[in-house]
């Protein structure tokens, strides 16, 4: 089987190479020649545990090929995935310039059936536009070919995404003709062999489910950061009333945790462009909005913790971050707490000290030198007047307090993800403040 993905960010480059390693011939397309010419020569530009061996194998087997041209592969597949990047505008809504784009090569370039099928994040309506560019474009040429349209949201989570894409617990596929659903049948069964688990659907449903599988998992986490400032305030644990919620078969223990706020290349801009759906339909989504204002708050509750312990007089004082990904086993810092984090220190006079385990690089990209990068995760600490705990890489999770301490001008913590013991950091001699207790 052979198929084009256009697109070779996060989602493409999984998607194809993940393809390509149950035997399918998948071509990676991207305008970007720079990343093509990288990828040709084995240099992958995103950080995903096992994405680069996968992407080697696949390569060296001759199922995997990257290019910068749709037009030359269009005649021997079935299947165009589009998997461009659909940004943000300013009022939330989503970029689709590059998925139309796709669309209208596909229209200029076809000699045969193919199925299109959006796998980037689009809001609904987006499978009815790209269908009548294909169909003005084909116009323009004065020809009648057959196509259909197709939606595959994808459900990666970054730092998992191989595993995720290897043995899903669902595929959802908005199809509209028994041809797209067929040839979608056999690109998914080698994945679900023992258990089938494609969902089918009309399309619209289909673009739905991304924006309302992740609006969903954004509102529980808002929730409980609304529920642990609160317990804060009466003297609970957030801990222990996450436990007993979570027991509840109704509720479950996932997305339950506490922190400093969400960020990502998901959550916040698919709450945005589902809010602005909603506008444009008419609608409100009052708990969604609510959603947004929550996480954007609570992006800043270290910074509040951390002013309000030295009484508001945090010029000078020297701050140590440890992770700038917005989560684990990323590089990925769209949306991260710790921007928001280093902009505030910062504007208070503060001198920030960072370190990550994956996302160095992108943190220079992104800051420049106006933070310090440190060696590893102790030279972060060095002379430090204050850590700041903002993401919760293994690597951090049982560090030599003893060293710590000695390294630190002042024995203060600030766990902005609850991993740390409270009664054992007391016992060391550091002051600790954490979220929700």
């Amino acid at each position: 089987m052979n198929i084009a993905i256009v697109g070779t960010g996060y989602v493409g480059l999984v998607t194809g190479a993940c393809f390509a390693e149950t035997g399918v011939n998948v071509h990676c397309i991207d305008t970007d020649s720079a990343k093509i010419e990288a990828l040709q020569q084995g240099k992958i530009p995103i950080y995903e545990p096992g994405l680069e061996d996968m992407v080697a194998r696949n390569v060296r087997a001759g199922r995997l090929h990257f290019s910068t041209s749709l037009p030359a592969c269009l005649d021997s597949v079935s299947i165009v995935f589009c998997a461009v990047g659909t940004p943000p505008n300013e009022d939330g809504s989503a970029d689709l310039r590059h998925v139309l784009e796709v669309a209208r090569t596909i229209g200029r370039h076809l000699h045969q059936y193919v199925l299109v099928v959006t796998k980037s994040t689009v809001p609904v309506g987006t499978a009815r536009k790209v269908k009548a560019v294909l169909r003005e474009e084909l116009g323009k040429r004065g020809v009648d070919l057959p196509f259909d349209v197709a939606s595959n949201p994808e459900f990666l989570k970054e730092g998992n995404a191989i595993h995720d894409f290897m043995t899903p617990d669902r595929v959802v596929v908005g199809v509209e003709s028994e041809k797209a659903r067929r040839l979608m049948t056999k690109l998914y069964r080698p994945f679900l062999l023992n258990n089938f688990r494609v969902i089918f659907m009309d399309i619209p449903s289909a673009e739905m489910t991304k924006y309302a599988a992740n609006s969903m998992l954004a509102t529980r986490i808002s929730f409980m950061n609304d529920i642990a400032n609160l317990c804060e305030r009466v003297g609970a644990d957030v801990n222990m009333v996450r436990s007993g919620i979570g027991s509840d078969s109704r509720i479950g223990r996932k997305f339950l945790y506490p922190g400093c706020g969400y960020g990502g290349s998901c959550f916040p801009k698919d709450v945005k462009a589902l809010i602005q759906t909603a506008r444009e339909h008419g609608c409100t989504m009052r708990v969604l909005e609510m959603v947004e204002q929550v996480n954007e708050d609570q992006k800043d509750i270290l910074f509040r913790k951390l002013s309000q312990y030295y009484g508001g007089r945090l010029e000078g004082k020297t701050v140590a971050l440890w992770g700038l990904a917005f989560k684990p086993e990323t590089d990925d810092m769209r949306e991260a707490p710790s921007l928001v984090m280093i902009r505030r220190l910062q504007e208070a006079g503060c001198r920030v000290r960072a370190y990550d385990p994956a996302a160095m690089d992108e943190a220079r990209r992104r800051l420049g030198d106006t933070v310090y990068y440190a060696r590893d995760m102790y030279d972060a600490l060095l002379d430090a007047d204050a850590l700041l705990l903002v993401t919760e890489w293994k690597q951090f999770r049982l560090p030599a307090w003893g060293v710590i301490k000695k390294a630190m001008s002042q024995p203060v913590i600030f766990d902005g993800r609850n991993i740390y013991d409270a009664e054992e950091l007391a016992e060391l001699g550091f002051a600790y403040h954490c979220i929700g207790k």
